[in-house]
């Protein structure tokens, strides 16, 4: 008996459990269902919280990141070439013997007053100045970008172009004359640092340093030869013919082994970024700038001066004709669109040298149209980049607002509008 009521109670008691948890599922699925969606709406609701405040520190480190200390690199001197450039061409219209140019063009001279060109020497002078006020910054603040533009093989050409600014600018200064002595110790300021990066860049080339010629070559190493050109044409106008030739000789013999280097370069090694393809104008640059630093040596347009403004001209040309090569890289403003004023204003001074040699009515239109063209592209480039000028300042950041600004390259991640 004892064991049938036993088994009654176990029973029993096993009816109760299950009637229990029949009773507890659904109010735990309704538990679960209630607390999913709780769940789910701080989730969404906590979301947009969490990405303003991701969005507030990527702005503020993106704000950070956008000073134009840490933006601005030594490409930007692009700008400065080619505004010292042009001021020598105003120099050079005015220049003597103008008794050797064409009748129209004693018209064209006319039309530029001195004053004119004192005004733009003057707006060289202010942007170099301002230039180098900003890159001097750059160097006290942010030295480890300045140390990786230096290690760069294309950023490291350009530490060449201030001091080839203001030799060129010095050159066009209508208060200095070249037989001063302040002229003379300026020389000596701006040339000294050409003459250590020689020594530093060229003997990397021919020795086992870290840049083999062979492997770092590119466009834009001929910087290094044209500031030694121009240095050595600042020195023959002082009358240091001495200091002119060693200068003169130095930049070709090292143009001569750019030159072969570049033309034997294999196909897809170190091959530029699509947007730097301006910078190949310098091919008709250097050769444009030796044509007038031997001028400025020998006294003479000689032959050995128009060798080197034919081969310019036939570079300049095969340049020209294929309009493709520069296609993707006009398709938004770029600062190294100023790449292209600079060699054309080398081209067009070196036209009106051979012109007052030559005299005659085709080096005469070819002097007129290359200076024509010359100005025209300054000038485009000028009121672009001034209509532009917040871009060109302000906006040329990341796209990664993460980005850390001392990993980018500073010369291909250049300013785009």
């Amino acid at each position: 008996m004892q064991c049938l009521e036993c088994k009654r109670n176990l029973r029993h008691q096993t009816t109760i459990h299950t009637k229990m948890d029949e009773i507890k599922k659904p109010h735990n699925q309704i538990e679960l269902v209630i607390d999913s969606s709780i769940i789910t709406t701080n989730t969404q609701t906590a979301a947009p919280a969490c990405q303003q405040e991701l969005s507030f520190i990527n702005k503020k480190h993106y704000s950070s990141s956008s000073s134009i200390l840490t933006r601005i690199h030594a490409g930007y001197f692009r700008i400065s070439l080619s505004f010292c450039t042009q001021a020598l061409l105003w120099k050079t219209f005015g220049d003597q013997p103008n008794d050797q140019d064409p009748q129209m063009f004693h018209g064209l001279l006319h039309a530029f007053p001195r004053a004119a060109f004192v005004l733009l020497w003057c707006l060289a002078l202010t942007t170099l100045l301002s230039l180098s006020f900003l890159y001097i910054l750059k160097c006290f603040y942010h030295f480890k970008m300045v140390k990786s533009e230096y290690c760069h093989h294309v950023g490291v050409n350009y530490l060449f172009a201030p001091w080839t600014s203001w030799l060129l600018l010095l050159q066009t200064s209508p208060f200095l004359a070249p037989k001063t002595i302040y002229f003379a110790a300026l020389w000596w300021i701006f040339i000294l640092p050409v003459v250590v990066l020689d020594l530093k860049i060229y003997g990397q080339w021919f020795t086992k340093g870290k840049r083999f010629l062979s492997a770092v070559a590119n466009p834009t190493s001929q910087l290094t030869v044209i500031g030694n050109l121009v240095g050595a044409r600042v020195a023959a106008e002082m009358g240091w013919k001495e200091s002119a030739i060693c200068m003169f000789s130095l930049g070709m013999a090292h143009y001569l082994v750019l030159f072969v280097t570049l033309y034997q370069r294999l196909g897809g090694k170190d091959r530029l970024p699509v947007m730097l393809n301006p910078v190949y104008f310098l091919f008709f640059a250097t050769p444009s700038m030796a044509s007038l630093a031997w001028y400025s040596i020998t006294g003479t347009f000689d032959p050995m001066s128009k060798m080197l403004f034919f081969l310019s001209l036939f570079l300049f040309a095969s340049l020209v004709s294929r309009p493709n090569l520069f296609k993707k890289s006009m398709r938004r403003f770029n600062i190294v669109w100023w790449a292209y004023s600079f060699p054309l204003t080398m081209l067009a001074l070196a036209s009106i040298k051979y012109s007052r040699e030559v005299k005659s009515s085709v080096s005469h239109g070819l002097m007129l149209v290359l200076s024509a063209t010359s100005f025209a592209v300054f000038l485009g480039l000028f009121v672009y980049s001034a209509l532009n000028i917040h871009h060109v300042i302000f906006n040329f950041l990341p796209k990664r607002p993460h980005a850390d600004p001392t990993n980018m390259n500073p010369i291909t991640d250049s300013t785009k509008v």
